[in-house]
């Protein structure tokens, strides 16, 4: 590998980190306007919401319950 590859490679890593750093922020703020805050139950299902596309998890944290969200992405 040559160092445009190991850049090219790089730069596109930290895209990628950059990406999910925002969809990781998106989902917070809209658990935080919802329910008034992220606490440590609320923090472990973000993982598992950005798993899935954001026209999915939008709505999921919009329409459902805090207690709907622990349950349907709980960590098994």
């Amino acid at each position: 590998m040559n160092l445009s590859q190991a850049y090219q490679q790089w730069e596109e890593t930290t895209k990628q980190q950059a990406r999910l750093e925002e969809r990781r922020e998106v989902v917070e703020n809209l658990l935080k306007v919802r329910f008034g805050s992220v606490d440590e139950e609320l923090s472990r299902v973000i993982d598992r919401l950005l798993q899935l596309p954001p026209e999915e998890f939008t709505p999921l944290c919009i329409q459902l319950s805090r207690e709907e969200l622990l349950t349907r992405f709980a960590a098994t």
